[in-house]
């Protein structure tokens, strides 16, 4: 992953304000949801997330390792998170035993490295043979707009493309699941829009400047609109045909053993 891209994002990492409204964001707890789903009748040993940042998407279970390239967003994970173990690592060269994990996780994590498929063949070297590899990841190209450019996607990706991505690392594919549909990127689009035309005001500063109450009774607002508009989000995602839907996740194991 390049370095310079990553960094852009501390500032935000420093934000008390920014981790709690991230935390209720309707499609982080919609991507969050669909892996606990899918991995709720799995046997589940120690399991790897790698670019969690400070918004992981499994936090039921205490044999997790966190991995992200920042420390200072792990830092603040598990100043929150208080369980689990922390690795800032790249996920393109990870620090770990192969077959170490019984499942790995890597929630729209891809599109931001330059060598995907180096990630993905690490991942799939440290899952066990038993174990499966959750990727969520944004779909369609033609969806790519300047809500992905403005948190760094490299790409968005075709699902026959990615399926020979996981076959090139030795990993078949066992389900696929809609996560999120084109309501989710319309939405995103028009909220990168307004947010750049108001970062661009300097009206944002204005905004910094308010009080404690004024920034608590904004979260609370915020929490709710989001869980309000995740049900919308998720009928979405149900009703629209896997063809156009904006995220998607896949289920793999290994085609051999170990």
């Amino acid at each position: 992953m390049n370095y310079t891209r990553v960094n852009r994002f501390q500032d935000f990492f420093e934000e008390g304000k920014y981790i709690t409204l991230k935390n209720y964001l309707y499609n982080y707890l919609l991507r969050k949801k669909a892996v606990e789903k899918i991995l709720e009748h799995d046997e589940i040993g120690l399991i790897l997330e790698v670019g969690s940042g400070i918004s992981p998407v499994m936090t039921r279970t205490e044999h997790i390792v966190y991995s992200d390239l920042s420390p200072t967003a792990l830092r603040i994970l598990r100043n929150t998170q208080r369980k689990g173990m922390y690795v800032a690592t790249d996920a393109m060269h990870l620090p770990f035993k192969n077959s170490t994990f019984s499942h790995a996780i890597a929630s729209e994590v891809l599109e931001h490295l330059r060598n995907d498929q180096e990630a993905i063949n690490e991942l799939a070297r440290v899952t066990s043979s038993s174990g499966c590899l959750i990727v969520t990841f944004p779909h369609r190209k033609f969806y790519f707009a300047n809500d992905d450019r403005f948190v760094n996607h490299f790409r968005r990706y075709e699902l026959p493309e990615i399926a020979d991505r996981l076959k090139d690392a030795g990993l078949r594919v066992i389900s696929i699941q809609k996560v999120l549909g084109p309501l989710e990127k319309l939405t995103m689009s028009l909220v990168v829009f307004c947010f750049s035309v108001i970062q661009g005001s300097g009206q944002n500063k204005q905004i910094d400047k308010q009080n404690p109450m004024f920034i608590n009774a904004f979260a609370s607002i915020f929490k709710w609109l989001n869980r309000i508009y995740m049900v919308l989000a998720w009928l979405d995602a149900k009703i629209m045909p896997r063809s156009i839907s904006t995220v998607l996740l896949i289920k793999a194991m290994k085609n051999h053993k170990d």
